[in-house]
């Protein structure tokens, strides 16, 4: 038995070696890499927006029709909400991401302020209908998140009217074009939805108003140069068809 149990030990010390020498001799596998997920905002969008924004206007008179500065009337701001949509393509070249958009808003801005020329009770009231906007965006994207400036053109359409104790004696109607600058920053919460909130300025410069009796007949009445700026603030939701999320290694 002494001599069974020495032998056993023999073999044992004799295949450690052996197995030590096998397990060195096995091929190392690397684990595998860790996986980037990176969002792609390339592709056409459609998108529905809401907000507020706020008009300053201010009215100067003329004296007459096509007449020089007469006197100024004052200034206010309209302010109200507004909603609409907009409908777009972006490219994304690296982390950076260019794009068009148009957008087209219904709008409530209204304000008003007593004439400081003819004085109270007569106030010159201004509300803005609507407003449109075509741009072009560069952005800069954080994966899901993207920065971006935009610039392009802007359109109006207003209401201009002159009211006596609240009761309109005179008006014009107005669709005026300027230029629009604006910034944003959106957030992908999947990878065909994302939300956003934007501010945009535009600058409808000075127009030249003939207004006219608000019933018949109907005659001029008077003549204002109107200066406008608009301001905007909008929350936006947007459905992409684009690209899936891009795996990088």
């Amino acid at each position: 038995m002494k001599k069974l149990l020495l032998g056993l030990a023999g073999l044992v010390a004799l295949a450690a070696p052996a197995s030590a020498a096998d397990l060195a001799a096995r091929p190392y596998t690397k684990a595998p890499p860790m996986i980037a997920a990176l969002y792609d905002w390339s592709g056409f969008y459609i998108g529905a927006n809401g907000g507020w924004g706020s008009s300053h206007k201010c009215w100067d008179l003329n004296n007459g029709q096509g007449g020089a500065f007469l006197a100024a009337e004052g200034c206010h701001d309209a302010t109200g909400g507004t909603a609409g949509g907009q409908i777009g393509y972006r490219w994304q070249a690296g982390t950076w991401v260019f794009g068009v958009e148009g957008q087209g808003n219904w709008a409530d801005f209204r304000g008003a302020n007593t004439s400081l020329f003819f004085g109270a009770p007569i106030e010159n009231r201004t509300h803005v209908e609507a407003f449109g906007l075509l741009t072009g965006q560069i952005g800069y994207a954080f994966n899901n998140v993207l920065l971006y400036v935009r610039g392009g053109a802007a359109v109006t359409a207003d209401r201009y009217r002159g009211t006596i104790a609240g009761v309109t004696f005179d008006r014009v109607d107005d669709s005026r074009w300027g230029g629009a600058v604006g910034v944003g920053l959106e957030y992908g919460f999947t990878p065909n939805w994302s939300a956003a909130i934007a501010y945009d300025h535009m600058f409808m410069g000075t127009r030249t108003l003939d207004f006219n009796t608000a019933a018949a007949p109907v005659v001029f009445t008077r003549e204002d140069r109107i200066k406008q700026d608009v301001d905007v603030v909008t929350v936006r939701v947007n459905y992409r068809w684009g690209g899936p999320v891009v795996a990088k290694y």
